[in-house]
């Protein structure tokens, strides 16, 4: 999609491999917006907790639960009339279409990163379940957003800042 076209949508949704830093400018996007922020990561079973801290990753089947329970705390807030923004990894094309199920007008949020940047990241994050093993599985999965998606792509490795204030920019622009 292209950026000229982008206009603000009730639910965003922050999207990408481990490492890229969804909960981060997810975060600081729903706050710069004002509007609810849900952690995809925390929504997790712990059961997939448990498997992805081993070094185990997950199958669509074990993905399938996970991605509702975001659909429901997009689709929440956005029937109340609120706006959300939301952190998902997303990575397959099937998981998007399963959020948008729940919420129809997303706009997906892709950051872009390569693999030693997003095992750099990953691998130096303290407290979190997701190990820097993992992130190859994560790329192996990865389907990134097709052109006909409402889908906004971002150089995750940029500043979180400069991120949010070009986000906020183009909605202002385009609202």
């Amino acid at each position: 999609m292209q950026s000229d076209r982008i206009r603000p949508a009730p639910a965003v949704v922050v999207m990408g491999v481990a490492g890229c830093g969804k909960s981060a400018v997810g975060e600081a996007l729903a706050a710069a917006l004002g509007t609810v922020f849900v952690e995809g990561d925390w929504l997790h079973p712990p059961e997939n907790v448990a498997r992805m801290a081993s070094g185990e990753p997950l199958t669509d089947a074990l993905r399938e639960g996970w991605l509702d329970a975001i659909g429901r705390r997009i689709a929440g807030p956005v029937g109340d009339g609120q706006s959300v923004v939301a952190a998902c990894s997303a990575l397959k094309r099937s998981y998007r279409e399963r959020l948008r199920g729940f919420c129809q007008d997303i706009l997906f949020l892709y950051l872009e990163i390569d693999p030693a940047t997003a095992k750099q990241r990953v691998g130096s994050r303290q407290g979190h379940f997701m190990p820097a093993s993992l992130v190859d599985s994560q790329f192996a999965t990865l389907e990134p957003p097709a052109a006909d998606e409402k889908v906004l792509t971002l150089d995750a490795t940029r500043p979180i800042a400069d991120i949010v204030a070009d986000v906020t920019s183009l909605f202002e622009a385009n609202s």
